[in-house]
């Protein structure tokens, strides 16, 4: 059978996972009375309920007698890694563009990665059907993104495709159809097929797949050769070293399932199950003629934080995994499948320090933890530091802002306090596109008072550029936080008399400790605070008025928009259950005491 392998890549929210949904309607995977819902790649629950890509997943389907691999693709920067690893497999990618916003950052990094691999790019123009697009505009800018990433020749010599992913329709003009049929007979005409090279067999594992009752299974497209069943191979690893072993099952993709196979040719994607402690760019090889692959290049994590055990006063009430051993063992077993993700030990034996893109990608592995039942405190995001030329030097990113016109002035201002310097101001019909230059600090924290300050109409975007010399400090949060003065219950009482001091993160009838973070104080500089006082009930005061207090709602703040907000002393204190934020040190005269030793330190 004829095999295409194609990688849909994109940038956020501009419809790869919907046009994956297309493809496997179109060519009937599903029975036509079959419930499936939408964007069915996503198939993880925290992909489910934020409405993002996180993990590159498989299908294939059958069309015209011709197999096709296709492979959904994250659109956040953070998740590059995983972009990164997965082009491996794939002969042609589909490059997705939004016909109202044109190229924006992320389109930019992964079309570079496709371009370096010598991949021969389709363009798809995608919402063609939304108010003020402009397709004609949108392939110009598209093009010219090819030629300033010194795309080939053939390379610049791209197909394009226009259509409406959501209304279900794909064509190499802009005259509508009804289905997208036109798509699939373009992939078939102008996506290669995969090279078959004879001779012993070879192949990189480019992904992983787990279940509970096979065990760890490698994914990759088998590189030359042929992969039998029962087959004895061995396995090239990072370090040098070759393992010996054994191909116990095959299985190919089909649909969105696996299909057990004997054998797999040269440029088809397959699971190989039966090979133990392997990582993702190990190569599979004949034992005759062991030849390893170039291994697969990562671009280095940008931000780091401090990952520790629990050690508040609620600890292990609510957690199955609250040792350092369970938290070592879960961070190195997140490594072998996330390639952009680093950690390593540090003086502690409670603590690690975990490298990763950003603090999306950070706050997907807390969140993910937290739900299998791990308690931790995780500490303030830092950027990674290096010494360039004799220079301290920090990572700096492009950011992209389009914001109505009335914020534009909102948005500079907001920027350029946080270091960042204006380098395109466009208008796109009543938007405003903007392109800054900003030291990575800067972004920790920006997302939530942008959205703020525009009426939550801005919408950012930002990419790694390159290490540039330190740029000074950085304005932090300038309000301080009220604390916990003792460990109880708080009541409305004490809360109503405080709600002129700050606005608060618990409600009545929560349980503090000492040290927690409870509010945000109205001034800069912390406030230690009683918030668990009852009401002295005595005969001049009735019980019963006390409906009349009236308290405000608790500030609901996600994990992210903590990671954000909390200082260098501070800390998360996160559970299955719920997310506290903390001083890292919670007796306030140690943590006084901490505070003049450090001050004396900066002064010698």
């Amino acid at each position: 059978m004829e095999i295409r392998n194609i990688a849909i890549i994109a940038h956020v929210d501009h419809g790869k996972t919907t046009l994956v949904d297309k493809i496997l309607h179109a060519t009937k995977v599903f029975r036509d009375n079959q419930e499936t819902g939408e964007l069915i790649m996503d198939s993880n629950d925290l992909e489910k309920e934020r409405g993002i890509t996180i993990f590159s997943k498989n299908a294939s389907v059958v069309y015209k007698g011709v197999k096709i691999n296709v492979i959904d693709t994250p659109g956040h920067a953070d998740f590059g890694g995983e972009v990164e690893r997965v082009l491996k497999m794939a002969d042609s990618v589909l490059l997705l563009v939004d016909a109202f916003e044109g190229p924006m950052p992320q389109t930019r990094f992964v079309l570079q990665k496709a371009l370096h691999l010598g991949l021969k790019p389709m363009v798809i123009i995608n919402k063609v059907d939304k108010p003020n697009c402009r397709p004609e505009e949108v392939h110009e800018a598209v093009f010219e993104l090819f030629f300033n990433l010194d795309a080939t020749e053939a390379q610049l010599d791209f197909p394009t495709f226009y259509g409406s992913g959501k209304n279900g329709w794909f064509n190499d003009s802009l005259t509508p159809t009804t289905d997208i049929f036109p798509l699939l007979d373009g992939i078939l005409k102008y996506v290669p097929a995969p090279v078959v090279q004879e001779g012993p067999t070879q192949m990189q594992i480019t992904s992983l797949d787990y279940s509970s009752f096979l065990g760890r299974i490698a994914v990759g497209k088998v590189a030359r050769g042929t992969i039998r069943e029962g087959q004895n191979i061995v396995l090239m690893q990072a370090d040098g070293s070759v393992k010996k072993s054994r191909v116990k099952e095959l299985y190919v993709f089909e649909s969105l399932g696996k299909k057990k196979a004997t054998e797999v040719f040269c440029g088809d994607i397959c699971a190989v199950v039966g090979l133990e402690n392997f990582n993702i760019g190990d190569t599979i090889c004949d034992p005759e003629t062991p030849e390893a692959l170039p291994l697969i290049s990562v671009d280095e994590p940008t931000m780091s934080m401090m990952f520790s055990i629990n050690n508040s006063p609620f600890f292990g009430k609510d957690g199955k995994f609250v040792t350092s051993r369970h938290l070592r063992d879960r961070l190195m077993k997140e490594t072998e499948k996330n390639l952009a993700l680093r950690v390593e030990d540090t003086g502690s034996a409670d603590s690690f320090l975990v490298f990763g893109r950003g603090i999306l990608h950070l706050g997907i592995l807390i969140e993910t933890m937290r739900r299998e039942g791990y308690e931790l405190t995780v500490g303030q995001p830092q950027v990674i530091v290096k010494e360039i030329g004799g220079k301290k030097s920090e990572p700096f990113e492009i950011l992209v802002v389009d914001v109505p016109d009335a914020f534009s002035g909102k948005v500079i201002d907001m920027v350029t306090r946080r270091k960042g310097e204006l380098l395109v101001m466009e208008t796109k019909g009543d938007m405003q596109h903007l392109e800054f230059e900003i030291p990575s600090r800067g972004l920790i924290g920006l997302r939530s008072s942008m959205l703020t300050n525009t009426a939550g109409e801005a919408v950012m975007a930002h990419r790694f550029l390159e290490y540039k010399p330190w740029k000074g400090p950085i304005p932090a949060r300038s309000n301080g936080v009220l604390i916990a003065k003792n460990q109880a219950t708080t009541t409305g009482y004490s809360i109503d008399k405080l709600q002129d001091r700050g606005s608060f993160f618990v409600d009545p009838g929560e349980d503090v400790y000492v040290g927690q973070i409870i509010a945000e104080h109205i001034k800069p500089g912390d406030l230690i605070v009683n918030a668990t006082e009852g009401k002295q009930l005595t005969n001049m005061r009735a019980s019963g008025s006390d409906d009349s207090v009236r308290i405000i709602p608790k500030i609901q703040m996600t994990l992210e928009e903590c990671m954000e907000y909390i200082q260098q002393d501070e800390c998360i204190e996160v559970t299955p259950k719920i997310i506290r934020l903390r001083k890292t040190i919670l007796d306030e005269d140690t943590r006084k005491k901490y505070q003049k030793m450090l001050k004396t330190e900066e002064v010698s």
